[in-house]
């Protein structure tokens, strides 16, 4: 694919990608059932998932910066959204087979056939402008660009932050400080993270890339995260 030019899930480690409310989408096409779980159960288990996968995430990104190389595939999301639904999806770590609807959203996800392609084409984007755009561009671009895929048939939300997390640790060189990260706050009210989301989605359905509103996002929680390290050190609150 050519891009246009000019558009359910903690326990105890600081940073988890969980949220029980975390997708809007809908799967139509067949996922074998895995043995019937009560509501304790799920919620024990979709713990579990959220430090597995934040353990995950931060594993990849000490790894990529010890290695000093990094380039985005696709087996690093097909893993990250493994650990995200694993005891809960027998689809864990696969492409979606079926087609996909979003609640709330007037966005259509492409037919499960163009998947791959279009988690290639995310991942080359990346990679080929990893020098010319910022940190925080590469970033949004991935949290929006994955959930417009949808390329799971559960987890996409939370395996897009962990992702985008990834790419602008690895991006910026480092592992952010910070006791509340991005992926936990946009996690903790994902009212703005759904209307980046939706500008992105309309701005592409005109034939433009623009991630300017996610960009944004990214920046406001950013800034808080790096605040709260000045507040934890010197014991005085930032307003």
């Amino acid at each position: 694919m050519t891009e246009p030019t000019g558009g359910d899930e903690g326990n105890e480690r600081a940073t988890t990608l969980a949220d029980a409310n975390d997708e809007r989408s809908s799967v139509e096409g067949k996922v074998p059932d895995l043995p019937e779980l009560t509501e304790d159960e799920v919620a024990r288990i979709e713990a579990r998932n959220g430090l597995l996968q934040t353990t995950a995430m931060l594993d990849a990104i000490e790894a990529s910066l010890e290695a000093g190389r990094f380039r985005l595939r696709p087996s690093t999301m097909m893993s990250l959204q493994r650990y995200s639904v694993q005891g809960l999806k027998s689809d864990a770590g696969g492409y979606r087979k079926g087609t996909i609807g979003i609640s709330n959203s007037s966005h259509e996800p492409p037919p499960p056939e163009d998947v791959a392609a279009h988690v290639d084409d995310l991942c080359d984007y990346v990679n080929d402008n990893w020098e010319s755009c910022t940190p925080i561009h590469l970033a949004a671009y991935v949290m929006w660009r994955l959930n417009w895929i949808h390329p799971f048939s559960d987890g996409n939300g939370r395996t897009s932050r962990a992702v985008s997390y990834l790419v602008l640790c690895v991006r910026l060189g480092f592992l952010l400080p910070g006791q509340e990260t991005i992926p936990e706050r946009i996690a903790a009210n994902k009212f703005d993270y759904y209307h980046a989301l939706d500008e992105a989605d309309a701005r592409w359905s005109e034939g433009r890339l623009d991630v300017s509103k996610m960009e944004a996002l990214l920046e406001g929680h950013l800034a808080k995260q790096l605040v709260s390290i000045h507040e934890l050190a010197s014991g005085k609150s930032v307003e």
